[in-house]
């Protein structure tokens, strides 16, 4: 699990996901056939950073929070949504300081909660943005 600092959602058949991971980070030793976007609600500010590895998690940020599984990786409960998706046959390429990582979207689940957001270093959510 990792926090990805921009992601895009495209629209189309199929629905795509492009996000942009640091060529340094676990995701690319792990080599995912497929994944979860867990979209967190603003109660969920800690588990952000203990994924983004700016907060302690020991044992893992996995520790934190409450997981099911789903046929593409741990769903978080209480999440304000999350995607299943499924790695494209493009490959990674350089974006600026990260790499381009693209997926299929193959599931949907939209929770209750607002979404939260990371702007000019704080944390909103989605309603409280504007």
């Amino acid at each position: 699990g990792l926090t990805i600092s921009s992601l895009l959602v495209a629209d189309g058949d199929p629905a795509r996901v492009l996000g942009l991971v640091d060529a340094d980070s676990d995701f690319w030793d792990a080599d995912p056939a497929t994944w979860v976007v867990n979209l967190l609600a603003t109660e969920h500010r800690f588990l952000a950073d203990a994924f983004a590895g700016t907060a302690p998690a020991p044992g893992g940020p996995f520790t934190t929070g409450s997981w099911s599984d789903s046929d593409w990786g741990p769903v978080l409960e209480g999440a304000s949504g999350w995607i299943g998706v499924r790695r494209a046959d493009a490959a990674p390429r350089s974006v600026g300081w990260g790499l381009l990582v693209e997926g299929v979207v193959e599931h949907v689940e939209v929770g209750a909660a607002s979404a939260m957001m990371h702007v000019r270093g704080r944390y909103r959510d989605s309603e409280s943005a504007s």
